[in-house]
């Protein structure tokens, strides 16, 4: 009976450090994105902005080569909203 309590309390102490680790690493990268942010943030908001537009375009050109979407740019439209929409309650759900 007294090894099992004694093992627990080893289990126990182990995920204590573990938890501590977790913490510590979690600490130090957000040292190094903040670091890294405030040598460099004119080139990470160009960098973002890019990657945001390069996705953008990249839905434009696969919806174009949609040929009912060419076809139907107001379907393009209703589409949208309706994914929004779906979206947006699925959303709410998860709150």
């Amino acid at each position: 009976m007294d090894s099992i309590q004694e093992q627990k309390k080893r289990v126990e102490a182990e995920i204590r450090k573990l938890d501590a680790m977790g913490g510590s690493l979690t600490g130090q990268a957000k040292r190094f994105r903040d670091s890294a942010f405030s040598r460099f943030p004119v080139l990470l908001v160009f960098l973002s902005t890019f990657g945001l537009v390069s996705t953008f375009y990249g839905f434009e050109k696969v919806i174009d080569q949609i040929h009912f979407f060419e076809e139907n740019p107001s379907m393009v439209l209703v589409t949208g909203i309706i994914t929004l929409a779906i979206t947006g309650s699925l959303f709410k759900k998860l709150n």
